[in-house]
């Protein structure tokens, strides 16, 4: 008998991040990087169980985890989803409950709410498999892979038809690619060094320590200060010299006319891409900076569902497309996404600036080179160098690379003492500081 979800577990755990400024930028200056947090467990007799997560960044992290509650009806007592046919159709009952969808709709804390959900049901699945996400995947077939993705409002600019023509020209090359991938990991860039509230020397330092640590990119915040973002920039690129790309990242922080402002005194510096420059929804906003400035335009960490990025690459107003494993609606929607992405030859080089996010976007950038676009050229994954240690199967970094994970699943699994520990607002992290707070005042 196929074994049923019998326990449906969900937790706000948040790091205080914000005490040393890691992941502070322009618009985000104080952010304590949280987890609304759900483990699937089964009556499987080996007691295996899925993990999955919404990243936040600190208040609000109870109302992400009150909308996973909200979908336990759907999931607990069900059969556990682990063939393609029972992800698909967990997917769609998350995403098309009447009810629930009407606050989105497909968009919003109840979209990642059922991202969490759909991506601890890949989780487990894959673990069922024995095998981890990435090559889960890129073990379906063409067919299978399509039958996993919802095209309604997609079949303007790509239909089941075209998807399977793109994932059966990548299918002779799967092996080859699979064991690249094994032997030499994926590219990967860094943002560690530019967080905005690091000092210019801590920023020089980590900018040196990138590249002796074999990284070909770094990123740097922008956007709150122009004279401090040439500053800032003109440091990092005599840091890392001639060969090194610099990307910036405004995170939403300007309007169309101070994005081609900065970007234009910026420029001299060569920066690679800018990243966010302006509302994550101005699909048009996107398309003008691009068209009006010399620098290449990046967004997706925020484009609410697999509708925005069809208009972006519609519009010609991305030049990279950045996945976020937490923000859409799970795997299903972030393959949805792939495809597009391939069917309109734009790279993607996923989002990864939060806790947990490096450990689950990695499998599908590794899937979408094995068994979608099959190219890393002109793609890489972000990494930060904090928080790995509170997961089981961390991310792993070589030479400026992610190596592929070999353990089943997701990557998504926190040890307990980690999900104790940070649980807010009664975790002993929380209450150390809570105490401290009351000492002092």
């Amino acid at each position: 008998m196929s074994p049923t979800v019998t326990g449906f577990e969900v937790h706000d755990i948040r790091f205080p991040t914000s005490e040393q400024l890691d992941g502070s930028d322009a618009m985000n200056p104080d952010p304590d990087y949280s987890a609304a947090y759900v483990v699937l467990s089964t009556d499987a007799p080996d007691g295996v169980a899925g993990h999955g997560f919404c990243f936040t960044i600190g208040r609000g992290n109870e109302v992400t985890a009150a909308a996973i509650e909200a979908l336990r009806p759907h999931v607990l007592g069900r059969t556990a989803p682990l063939t393609p046919v029972e992800l698909a159709a967990l997917h769609h009952d998350l995403t098309h409950d009447s009810q629930l969808r009407w606050l989105g709709p497909e968009k919003g804390v109840m979209h990642m709410a059922a991202g969490a959900v759909i991506n601890a049901a890949w989780d487990l699945a894959a673990k069922a498999a024995g095998r981890p996400v990435w090559e889960f995947l890129a073990r379906m077939s063409p067919e299978e892979l399509v039958s996993l993705v919802d095209f309604r409002y997609l079949t303007d600019a790509l239909t089941p038809q075209e998807a399977l023509a793109i994932l059966r020209a990548a299918e002779p090359g799967r092996a080859e690619r699979t064991a690249r991938l094994r032997a030499e990991g994926y590219p990967a860039y860094t943002t560690s060094p530019g967080w905005l509230g690091y000092s210019d020397e801590k920023l020089v330092r980590l900018s040196k320590e990138a590249v002796a640590d074999g990284f070909g990119q770094i990123k740097l915040k922008v956007g709150a200060d122009l004279d401090d973002d040439v500053r800032r920039m003109k440091l990092a690129r005599a840091a890392v010299g001639s060969g090194i790309r610099i990307a910036v990242d405004a995170n939403q922080r300007w309007d169309i006319p101070d994005s081609l402002r900065w970007m234009e005194a910026l420029a001299p510096y060569e920066p690679h891409w800018i990243e966010e420059p302006t509302s994550p929804d101005d699909i048009l906003g996107h398309a003008a900076v691009r068209a009006g400035q010399p620098v290449k335009v990046a967004t997706g960490e925020h484009a609410a569902n697999r509708v925005v990025f069809k208009q972006l690459l519609q519009a010609g107003a991305v030049d990279f497309v950045q996945i976020d494993a937490a923000r859409v609606a799970g795997v299903n929607e972030n393959l949805a996404i792939l495809l597009l992405a391939a069917k309109y030859g734009v790279p993607v080089c996923p989002h990864a600036g939060g806790v947990g996010l490096c450990e689950l976007v990695q499998h599908l950038a590794m899937f979408d080179y094995v068994a979608v676009s099959g190219s890393w050229e002109d793609r890489v994954i972000e990494y930060v160098d904090h928080l790995h240690e509170h997961f089981v199967d961390p991310v792993v970094i070589r030479a400026g690379r992610y190596l592929a994970p070999l353990a089943p699943g997701f990557s998504a699994r926190m040890h307990p003492g980690s999900i104790a520990g940070h649980s807010y607002p009664e975790g002993p992290v929380w209450r150390a500081r809570r105490t401290t707070e009351e000492v002092n005042s």
